[in-house]
């Protein structure tokens, strides 16, 4: 899954999720004119909370003690 978003002055605005980058990135271009021409945005792929925990541990950078 994905999500994109758009920041344009002091408002953030979290669109989606999509199935894919493309999808979001299609959603994007008829989103865009909208905003300002100073508007950033960016594309990011959902993380399962599990999959990174699982991810973090081998690397010794998550311990099983931290809060």
């Amino acid at each position: 899954m994905y999500l994109l978003t758009i920041r344009d002055g002091l408002q953030t605005r979290h669109v989606g999720p999509y199935q894919s980058p493309k999808q979001a990135a299609d959603d994007l271009d008829r989103l865009l004119p909208l905003c300002s021409d100073r508007a950033r945005w960016q594309i990011h792929a959902l993380e399962a909370p599990e999959d990174l925990l699982a991810s973090l541990r081998p690397s010794g950078r998550l311990s099983s003690t931290a809060a």
